[in-house]
């Protein structure tokens, strides 16, 4: 089983709660995790778009 089958139920652009579920880490950690860069983003006025590839990505990269 591969990361993207684990998250297969996540649609494909996430909110930060449905990040934060997925990583099972806080709001501050998850907010840093995206202004630090470490999960790739797109910023629209101030709603971060969340690609669920780039948590698999992430994911991946960490291990």
């Amino acid at each position: 089983m591969n990361n993207s089958d684990c998250f297969r139920e996540y649609p494909d652009i996430l909110t930060i709660e449905q990040l934060m579920e997925m990583l099972h880490i806080g709001r501050n950690s998850a907010y840093s995790m995206l202004k630090d860069g470490l999960i790739k983003t797109i910023k629209v006025g101030k709603k971060y778009i969340i690609p669920k590839k780039s948590v698999i990505e992430f994911i991946e990269t960490a291990c």
